[in-house]
């Protein structure tokens, strides 16, 4: 997350300022934390990760009965990895524009999906930082698309290779 279009952000767009940003999660963090609750004796909910099948899992995600780290960790490196991929591929001009929008509006309901199940299992922890984190990496990933729409739609020349893009030159612009 964040390794193509923050810098496009603060160079290019230029509409804060890296310290203005560390003091909007910083009040946001304070935000999640005083209203994230925490259940220290919660012990989770049927057998460890690798024995749940994928339907109990989501299921139990869904329903708010998983350990965080266990709702958590799993999408959020497999979100990260595809996003690096995808971005990867776009800015070396192997994706065409439209294929990394359509690659990004897959994503969606996966994401929307995950918001839900880490807010309903952020109360899952030892921890009350790590639930207000939890969230706060949820929120990250919403301004990270809002950033990549920005992009998208405003400076579509400098994030994508458009030289390189014969087929869909004309989305560049």
């Amino acid at each position: 997350m964040f390794i193509y279009s923050l810098p496009i952000f603060f160079i290019h767009i230029q509409l804060g300022s890296p310290l203005e940003l560390f003091a909007i999660i910083l009040l946001l963090m304070a935000v999640l934390y005083a209203v994230t609750a925490f259940d220290p004796s919660f012990n989770g909910e049927g057998e460890p990760l690798f024995s749940l099948s994928l339907y109990r899992y989501l299921l139990y995600g869904l329903i708010g009965n998983l350990k965080l780290w266990v709702a958590f960790w799993p999408f959020f490196i497999l979100l990260n990895i595809s996003l690096f991929i995808t971005d990867w591929l776009a800015v070396h001009g192997k994706f065409t524009v439209s294929s990394w929008d359509e690659i990004h509006f897959i994503l969606v309901t996966p994401i929307i999906f995950w918001t839900i199940v880490v807010w309903r299992n952020s109360i899952n922890t030892s921890l009350p930082l790590s639930g207000a984190l939890a969230r706060l990496m949820t929120v990250f990933v919403y301004f990270e698309f809002a950033l990549k729409l920005l992009i998208r739609k405003d400076y579509p020349r400098i994030f994508f290779s458009c030289q390189d893009i014969l087929l869909d030159y004309a989305a560049c612009f």
